[in-house]
């Protein structure tokens, strides 16, 4: 097994999320790796339209701007870490995000959680959890709720 360089860690800003920073930090320490947070900010406008709702671009692209200021705050955090750290944004659905990321990447694992925003109690795993395990090109750490 070739030595992992890249980690790819996903965050949603939820208060899980933090635990999932925390633990990425440690294992990308441990290992003299990279690390990259990936945010996906689901592409709910093509999902909207098939019901004829309509939110205008200035308003995704606000969310994008917002959420690229909470993404610089992670990278500055784990950065102060002594990490190397790069942010994506992706308006893919988050378990493709994720993986896609991760294969571009070559990344030789992923952090995630189990639970995010969604609030959908699953039983084991959240769906997120579950799409990224079944499409992940490689291994998957994921950090259980408190």
């Amino acid at each position: 097994m070739s030595p992992v360089r890249d980690v790819v860690a996903a965050v949603d800003f939820s208060a899980h999320s933090e635990r999932v920073l925390s633990c990425a930090i440690e294992l990308v320490s441990a290992l003299g790796a990279r690390l990259h947070l990936v945010h996906s900010y689901m592409d709910v406008p093509s999902q909207l339209l098939e019901h004829n709702v309509w939110i205008p671009e200035d308003v995704w692209a606000r969310i994008r701007d917002e959420d690229g200021v909470r993404l610089e705050v992670l990278r500055a955090r784990a950065a102060a870490a002594g990490l190397e750290v790069q942010v994506h944004q992706s308006p893919n659905p988050a378990g493709e995000a994720i993986a896609e990321h991760a294969r571009k990447l070559g990344a030789g694992l992923i952090v995630m959680g189990t639970r995010g925003h969604s609030g959908l109690k699953q039983a084991l795993l959240g769906s997120v959890a579950r799409k990224t395990l079944r499409a992940a090109p490689c291994p998957v750490v994921v950090v259980p709720a408190d």
